[in-house]
């Protein structure tokens, strides 16, 4: 296994869709999926999409696991915040609820900085995994968030594209600015 080079905010990698898999039991898939595994272990991501990694596929690996509680600090969802290592090749996502909540996010694309995005918050997402078998759920808060912020990444977006307020793009270090007082 390797860790590879992320692409940043600014590559042409990241603002073009990705192409299917054809085939997601090939071994050239798994080496690469592998790879995308250990390079966002690596770099303490919650997800990470092939674009990111300079390869043009609809692959993405994400993981929200619980000892990973959310952050008050940083205003991140408190809900469904267990969501096992995911494989997803070729995903969609369906709108379950036309209800939206607003995070903070970041991006392993866009070091060092947060914003505020409006997403919604009930989710299902499907696809496929490593042995070709469907994978299908629901999922609402930084599951769904997570999901959905990989997933743009297969169509070319990052998430300062969505957001709708970008005086609500900040370092990192100044998001303390942000929160309400304790």
């Amino acid at each position: 296994m390797a860790i590879l080079k992320i692409a940043r905010m600014g590559h042409p990698i990241l603002a073009t869709p990705a192409a299917p898999v054809p085939d997601p039991t090939a071994p050239e898939i798994r080496r690469l999926v592998n790879d995308m595994v250990e390079t966002m272990i690596d770099a303490n991501g919650a997800g990470l999409a092939a674009p990111q990694v300079h390869v043009p596929l609809r692959i993405v690996v994400f993981q929200a696991p619980g000892e990973r509680s959310a952050d008050p600090g940083l205003g991140e969802e408190t809900f469904d915040h267990t969501a096992p290592l995911t494989v997803l090749i070729n995903p969609e996502i369906a709108v379950m609820d036309q209800a939206i909540e607003g995070g903070w996010e970041g991006c392993l694309s866009v070091p060092g900085l947060r914003g505020w995005v409006e997403r919604p918050a009930h989710i299902r997402y499907r696809g496929l995994g490593l042995d070709g078998k469907l994978i299908e759920r629901t999922a609402r808060g930084f599951h769904a968030r997570v999901v959905q912020h990989e997933c743009d990444h297969l169509e070319g977006r990052l998430y300062p594209g969505r957001m709708t307020d970008l005086s609500r793009l900040v370092f990192e270090s100044e998001i303390r600015h942000f929160m309400a007082p304790a």
